[in-house]
């Protein structure tokens, strides 16, 4: 399972010229899955996740957490996140898990980092457009197996 993970002060999602979720300050995460990943992995990521510390504290030190400045996530699936360009200039995704598992895994991670701090989603599969602006830009990048 891998993230992206970008603080910023505000994000949206569409699809068809239409806002589906948005959110003010906080993260916005890109979450792939591959083959072999479960539940483990995912409650593993949402406990690295909601505990990252990369908001500033008072002496502006990344210090603080999504969960302890009670900030928003907005979680939009990436497939390509399992991208291979190892072999030419044509990114394979077969290590990408197929969209029937991953939209389970999608929808679990989502409800499990919802149980900590409000979480908002994009929809699974659509050509979607993610807006945002980056706060830093601060962008973290996050593998279950590393």
């Amino acid at each position: 399972m891998r993230l992206l993970v970008q603080k910023c002060f505000n994000s949206y999602v569409t699809v068809e010229d239409k806002i589906v979720s948005s959110i003010e300050a906080g993260l916005l995460i890109l979450v792939g899955f591959t083959h072999d990943d479960t539940e483990k992995d995912i409650d593993y990521m949402v406990k690295k996740v909601i505990h990252l510390r990369i908001f500033e504290d008072e002496n502006h030190v990344m210090n603080k957490s999504v969960l302890e400045e009670e900030k928003e996530i907005l979680c939009i699936s990436q497939f390509t996140l399992y991208g291979d360009t190892t072999k030419g200039n044509r990114p394979s995704y077969i290590n990408a898990m197929k969209a029937e598992d991953a939209t389970l895994m999608y929808d679990l991670f989502c409800q499990k980092l919802n149980e900590f701090v409000s979480t908002k989603k994009g929809v699974f599969g659509a050509d979607m457009k993610v807006h945002l602006v980056n706060d830093g830009p601060t962008t973290i990048w996050i593998d279950s197996r590393k």
